[in-house]
């Protein structure tokens, strides 16, 4: 099948320039992750901390080639019926009020038991067909007719039973229901499985994916990811808050400040008018930043440092 937006994926150069039209800046290896990602038929397991754009990245892939984006958020306890389908219950009970007010006529014509219950079996299969399947996030990926952005987020979180489920659906873009039959894909979707490396994941599941570690970005890169995410700051602030962001980064905080704490920072010191960084304004906004107290206490007798320091090193937009 000829999908159009199939030959946007035709070089790695070209995903990465179609990925900063989405408006996310992306690496050579995440590109790359992308670009093989679709050619392969292969999903991408994205690890990293939190806020490093590992989400965002679907959002961006969606965007920019004007799929959907279906979204199915990890959590403990999840399983097949919240991921990938259930049945219509309420109408299955309504139906079967409906049947149980008519079963006289529906079973009355039979002239014995075994005709009777042939036919009631046929009327019960009725309950368990497409009318009634109420379609979850993975069902839905799989029927999307021109494809999709399938995100199956902070897999992590989720039990190992339910990695063992996915199996199936990273294989082959196929899964079975055991009512109905098996399910394929006619367009494989474009998977990203993202993690926050809160437990290790099986090796099964990592063996089906192509992996992909999305960690804090250098100075550079993160002056190019403020300047589009954040346009309206002007280019001497983003270069000294890109750099003092670093060195907090180098300090023993109890969470570094990750690139959506930066991109935070920024959209507020444009919301202040701040033409550049000072003491005070740092100070003030601090909290933006950190995210424990304990953080901020630690680095507030320390600002007048990190700005003479961030100043200093202050990496230009290219």
């Amino acid at each position: 099948m000829s999908i159009a937006w199939h030959g946007l994926l035709d070089s790695i150069e070209a995903t990465e320039t179609g990925l900063q039209s989405a408006g996310y800046i992306a690496s050579r290896p995440i590109s790359t992750a992308v670009y093989l990602a679709h050619h392969l038929r292969k999903p991408i397991l994205v690890e990293g901390p939190a806020g490093v754009g590992k989400t965002e990245l679907a959002k961006a892939v969606s965007g920019w080639l004007g799929l959907s984006l279906i979204r199915m958020q990890c959590y403990e306890g999840l399983d097949e019926s919240k991921a990938l389908y259930e049945w219509k219950y309420g109408k299955q009970l309504l139906y079967t009020q409906i049947l149980k007010d008519r079963l006289g006529s529906v079973l009355g014509e039979e002239p014995g038991l075994d005709a009777a219950m042939r036919r009631l079996h046929g009327v019960s299969d009725l309950f368990f067909s497409e009318e009634f399947l109420e379609p979850r996030p993975l069902l839905r990926a799989l029927r999307e007719p021109g494809g999709a952005v399938l995100l199956i987020d902070e897999v992590d979180k989720a039990d190992q039973e339910f990695e063992a489920f996915l199996l199936e659906l990273l294989s082959d873009y196929q899964v079975s229901i055991p009512e109905i039959g098996t399910v394929q894909a006619e367009v494989a979707p474009l998977v990203l499985l993202t993690s926050n490396s809160m437990r290790d994941l099986g090796d099964a599941l990592k063996r089906r994916c192509l992996h992909l570690h999305i960690g804090l970005p250098d100075a550079r890169l993160e002056a190019r990811i403020i300047a589009s995410r954040v346009p309206a700051a002007a280019e001497d602030l983003r270069r000294q808050l890109v750099a003092f962001v670093q060195q907090l980064r180098t300090l023993d905080l109890k969470k570094l400040p990750s690139v959506s704490e930066t991109i935070d920072w920024a959209r507020v010191l444009v919301l202040l008018h701040a033409p550049q960084l000072d003491h005070g304004m740092v100070r003030d906004t601090l909290n933006v930043l950190l995210k424990f107290e304990s953080d901020i206490e630690a680095v507030e007798p320390q600002i007048a440092e990190l700005l003479l320091r961030a100043k200093r090193e202050a990496v230009p937009v290219r």
